[in-house]
């Protein structure tokens, strides 16, 4: 599984203890005796290793050898020893730390991995460059429920998260409020990233036609909106269409997991001086439509309606087909895993910001395996889970920092 990861040399990999460095440190000073940059450290690296609670966070650190904890900065004793953070000093940090300030130093980090990887930033500005010709720089915009986080007293987390199509790494992330939904977090997500010319994709619950007009106005990108009943003007209009007489443009079929799966896309103009679909700067209305037959029942249709302010000669159906396909893959390539692998609902972290903090270093172990080119995040976790210093390079961490304890 390691032989499978791309270029593990330290000196071409970002290191994350700057961006660990940039976190405010909530604690008291009197009494303090890790670093926050410390613990945040052993924490990526046990996340990255396979950890899914505070206590196997802790137990990575117990198994780590004198030399890696040296590597994460963590102080020497008088005596020469040096020992890890418990899960109590570990669970009180991740509870108490700056969940947005936390997303931000990861988000920024990841951002800074996928640009390296795919070759989208500019070296002079370091922010992303135009797209190669014929391909589409596409964000996913997704929800997620921390189900375990739930009490009698509280309503479970839920995290909003924008993520890149292929390779999956999440860009940045917000937690929603038991008295707010996703949509009032559209924008504060979105507002620090560069978007010139991206293409972003969402669920229904996002066709908010402001937020849209934002997108597109001030940010300068494209969207692709799935619309439902929700907006019942426009899901009217799009249904109305002539689509039986606009030809299929595009197919693709595949079989797995005990079904067959067959998708068709047509697309039509929308010109506003022809009356055009009730949706800020709609060019093209999309139809695809799906068929599904599951091993020993009856086959199942749906036909499901979008727009784009792309026209026709900035995608060709294909494009937009892997794009809308590209949006429900987030599940699979990013939410799955971390509820399979890193078992995230069956965790009850609940304590002040800890469950957002670990889906954040999910998140964190998951892009940058990924950008590395892992296939299979459970065996390459397990992989360097038995060689716990195989962490160090993932993360770009470099072995030259001996603190001292005084």
């Amino acid at each position: 599984m390691l032989g499978n990861l791309g270029s593990l040399d330290v000196g071409q990999v970002a290191d994350l203890r700057p961006y660990f460095d940039s976190i405010p440190d909530p604690r008291s000073r009197r009494g303090r005796w890790y670093s926050l940059t410390s613990i945040l450290l052993v924490c990526a690296c046990a996340v990255v290793s396979g950890a899914k609670s505070i206590d196997e966070l802790a137990e990575w650190g117990a198994r780590a050898s004198g030399r890696l904890l040296a590597a994460l900065g963590i102080r020497r004793h008088l005596l020469g020893w040096r020992r890890t953070p418990s899960p109590v000093t570990i669970g009180r940090a991740l509870g108490a730390v700056d969940g947005d300030a936390l997303d931000r130093a990861v988000g920024a980090y990841l951002t800074d991995r996928h640009h390296a990887v795919t070759g989208t930033a500019t070296r002079a500005t370091g922010q992303p460059a135009a797209p190669a010709p014929g391909r589409l720089r596409v964000l996913a915009l997704d929800g997620k429920a921390l189900k375990g986080s739930a009490r009698l007293t509280s309503a479970r987390r839920h995290l909003l998260s924008v993520v890149t199509h292929g390779p999956v790494v999440t860009l940045g992330q917000v937690e929603v409020g038991a008295k707010t939904n996703e949509t009032t977090h559209f924008r504060p997500l979105l507002e620090p990233l560069d978007l010139a010319g991206t293409v972003v994709t969402f669920d229904a619950l996002h066709s908010v036609k402001a937020n849209v007009s934002w997108l597109v106005e001030t940010k300068k990108a494209h969207y692709i909106a799935v619309i439902k009943t929700n907006q019942p003007t426009a899901h009217r209009r799009l249904a109305a269409l002539p689509w039986r007489d606009i030809a299929v443009q595009h197919t693709a079929s595949g079989t797995g997991h005990g079904r067959r799966e067959s998708r068709s896309i047509k697309t039509c103009g929308i010109a506003d001086e022809l009356g055009g679909i009730p949706f800020p700067h709609a060019r093209l209305a999309i139809r695809i439509h799906r068929r599904r037959k599951l091993t020993g029942r009856r086959e199942s249709r749906e036909s499901v309606y979008a727009v784009t302010s792309l026209d026709a000669h900035q995608a060709c159906p294909a494009d937009l087909a892997a794009a809308i396909r590209g949006h429900w893959g987030v599940e699979n390539s990013s939410h799955h895993i971390r509820d399979v692998t890193f078992a995230e609902d069956a965790s009850t972290v609940h304590t002040g910001t800890a469950p957002r903090a670990m889906a954040t270093f999910r998140n964190l172990a998951i892009g940058v395996l990924k950008v590395l080119g892992a296939n299979n995040i459970a065996k390459t976790t397990r992989a360097i889970r038995d060689e716990p210093e195989r962490a160090l390079p993932i993360l770009g961490i470099i072995n030259n920092r001996d603190t001292y304890g005084t």
